[in-house]
């Protein structure tokens, strides 16, 4: 049946949910979920509340045929374990039999539940059995599903997630979002199921939860899509015990103003500042003093005059001007009393380095400076921090180790130990940075401010973010969103249980687990999701060398052909495409390589050949327009020596690119350890190489892939 008009259905499901709230009860029967399926014309079949044995036998016979009898009881939620559920039932016999059945098996299973009746409801007709539901993720809100449905839907568990609420195009993609897609499309002579149908029931439900945000959890499971439609066989509705209070939030200019005194400060005060080495005062003075910080420092110690050779001060309100940045290296139990005098100053950002707060179990502590930043207009970064570093302001804040290699990646991480890490690893592999920050607790300050700042940030080419939890997942995305046109946007998620779902309510909810729901989420915001550490600092480094894809067509050329076959299947693994070759471009290939090689895809040009033989193969490669991605396969011979591979290389890469044609090309080298110098050079001019590997390489050309389709560079 269609919808109730906006203001009819929003009252009529308002009076119902007032109502269940004043009987002090959390989940919904079945009628009452018909109420709200009826107003926002979710289609359900046609049904009858029985309360006796005669009202049972006069509703099956006005459906004229078999039909489903369920128990109907607000303190029974999952009717099938309590033998409440009946199907087929078909004649005045059966129904009466039935009715007493399921009324018997229901006081056995729970003795003192309320029993209202017995639903009739008219039998569906046989079809694909799916599930539609909407829950509320702690980390994103409300969120709608959809997948395989009926017994098996915890058991296969394939499932898609989306923000709610979705328009029309977003619930037909979670269609296609799941691994048994196929069976919907109609396999083995079974007709597709009414698309339309079942994207509009997604809409409904994802509409419904939006409009009531006390609404928990929605099940639609069954639901019978055949050719002809799609109709929910039950609904199940579960209300919150609360609703979360609303997190305080900022417009897109006012994150970009804060984050840019925070990030291009022209003066800061250290707090706790000291002259006694091995004091994270001393550390963070000295590393903004070495570092050569081109703005005023302000060294902040009631019992000194004098620090590293600055003048110091009793207190920030007797620091001189404007001071962009509060970073402090004192205790956490003097941070609120220090915190009010940066409030009193007008100091707009604090970057807490002391631990001791909510990571501790003091929560009352860390409530406490929150609520002071929020009095005074202060935006936090912490605590529990290692600081952060901005190399284009020659800014080390930080009590680790220095770091000042310019560059296009910003990293970003929860963690002190993976921060360090990261350090490592950018001075490891000579990774331009432009800014490396840590997050801690995140009491106020969190990955959406970074990212609003970085999408916009000039110096910013890629960003990279490790991250445990987010706080305001919806924040994040639409800021993914607005960065991800422009650059691309890693992120690393640990934590991969779904221990969240274990007291869910409904199938619906103990589907969403945490990592399923941020897994589709992020995909869906266009973020590229690294599997591990080393992934995703390898995507960050080499995601801005490698220029944006302008096709799918890929080909590998290969001195070994055991390493075209690996690297066959890495490209299959990343869902990328090899390039099916035509006749010419194949009779091309062979001018070049010898008749015990192979054309095709992989060009296998055996390991013995020449430079010269790379070089033509790989010309090729970029000249022809059919071709939009290389992979080159190297093999260490004295023949071709890598380095000899690694310039040539780079050199007619760099002569096509100064001719406008700009493509991806990635490397694998196979050989002693000279390979790995070849990698570097590479690296440094634009191919991305990787030695001892053959997925490693394809892997980050496939993270380039996915973000030139997020981004809509390719369709």
């Amino acid at each position: 049946m269609p919808p109730l008009d906006g203001e009819a259905r929003v009252r009529k499901v308002r009076g119902l949910l007032d109502a269940v709230r004043a009987e002090g009860r959390t989940a919904l029967t079945a009628p009452e979920g018909k109420v709200l399926a009826d107003a926002y014309g979710i289609a359900v079949p046609g049904e009858d509340l029985a309360r006796d044995v005669d009202e049972a036998v006069a509703a099956a016979a006005r459906f004229g045929g078999p039909v489903v009898m369920k128990i109907v009881s607000p303190d029974i939620l999952h009717k099938t374990d309590a033998g409440g559920v009946v199907v087929g039932v078909e004649g005045a016999d059966d129904v009466k039999a039935t009715f007493h059945k399921i009324v018997e098996n229901a006081r056995a299973y729970a003795p003192e539940a309320r029993i209202e009746g017995i639903q009739v409801q008219e039998l569906l007709p046989q079809g694909q059995e799916v599930i539609i539901g909407a829950v509320t993720d702690p980390t994103f809100g409300k969120v709608v599903a959809f997948g395989l449905g009926g017994v098996l839907v915890e058991v296969l568990k394939d499932v898609t997630f989306r923000l709610a609420p979705v328009d029309p195009g977003e619930a037909a993609s979670m269609l296609d979002s799941i691994r048994a897609a196929e069976v919907l499309r109609g396999v083995r002579g079974q007709q597709p199921v009414h698309r339309e149908a079942l994207a509009e029931q997604i809409r409904r439900v994802s509409e419904l939860v939006t409009d009531f945000p006390e609404i928990a959890e929605v099940d639609l499971n069954p639901v019978i899509a055949t050719a002809q439609s799609a109709v929910a066989a039950d609904i199940r509705v579960i209300l919150a015990e609360s609703i979360p209070k609303p997190r305080r939030t900022f417009t897109r200019d006012e994150i970009l103003t804060s984050m840019r005194r925070l990030m291009e400060p022209r003066s800061i005060a250290v707090i706790g500042a000291s002259n006694e080495q091995g004091k994270i005062g001393n550390s963070v003075m000295r590393n903004l003093i070495d570092g050569g910080f081109g703005g005023d420092i302000h060294p902040v110690n009631p019992k000194s005059d004098d620090i590293l050779g600055r003048k110091a001060y009793k207190s920030v309100t007797d620091v001189p001007g404007d001071v962009d940045v509060a970073v402090f290296a004192i205790p956490a139990k003097f941070v609120a009393s220090a915190l009010r005098e940066v409030g009193a100053k007008g100091i707009p950002n604090a970057v807490l380095i002391p631990s001791g707060f909510a990571e501790t179990g003091e929560h009352a502590l860390q409530e406490e400076i929150v609520a002071i930043a929020e009095e005074f207009g202060i935006r936090m970064l912490g605590p529990n921090i290692y600081g952060y570093y901005a190399t284009w302001q020659d800014l080390c804040a930080t009590f680790c180790t220095p770091y000042d290699v310019k560059g296009g990646v910003a990293l970003t991480s929860q963690s002190g130990g993976i921060g360090m890490a990261i350090l490592g690893f950018a001075r490891t592999t000579r990774t331009g940075v432009s800014a490396i920050v840590g997050l801690g607790n995140k009491s106020d300050i969190d990955e959406d401010d970074l990212l609003t700042w970085f999408g916009e940030d000039p110096h910013t080419q890629c960003i990279a973010m490790h991250l445990e939890d987010l706080k305001d997942g919806r924040a994040f995305v639409a800021a993914a969103r607005e960065t991800v046109p422009k650059k691309p946007v890693v992120v690393l998620k640990a934590g991969r249980t779904a221990a969240g779902a274990k007291a869910a309510g409904s199938h619906t909810g103990a589907l969403a687990g945490d990592d399923a729901v941020y897994d589709d989420i992020l995909r869906q915001a266009g973020v590229i999701r690294a599997p591990g550490l080393n992934d995703m600092l390898e995507y960050a480094r080499a995601l801005p060398v490698l220029p944006a894809p302008k096709g799918d067509n890929i080909v590998i050329i290969t001195g070994a052909g055991g390493s075209g076959v690996l690297l066959s299947d890495a490209v299959t693994d990343s869902g990328l495409k090899l390039m099916e070759i035509p006749a010419d471009l194949d009779a091309s290939f062979r001018k070049f390589i010898p008749p015990f090689g192979a054309a095709g895809n992989p060009v296998d040009i055996t390991g013995g050949e020449p430079p010269s033989t790379y070089e033509a193969t790989i010309r090729l490669g970029l000249e022809d327009p059919r071709i939009h991605s290389l992979v080159l396969g190297y093999w260490h011979t004295i023949v071709t020596p890598p380095m000899v591979f690694a310039e040539l290389t780079a050199r007619v890469v760099a002569e096509f690119r100064e001719r406008g044609i700009e493509k991806p090309v990635v490397a694998s080298l196979a050989g002693d350890t000279e390979v790995e110098e070849a990698c570097q050079y590479l690296f440094e001019r634009g191919v991305v190489a990787y030695p001892y590997t053959t997925e490693r390489p394809v892997q980050v050309l496939g993270a380039k892939y996915r973000w030139a389709r997020a981004a809509g560079l390719l369709t």
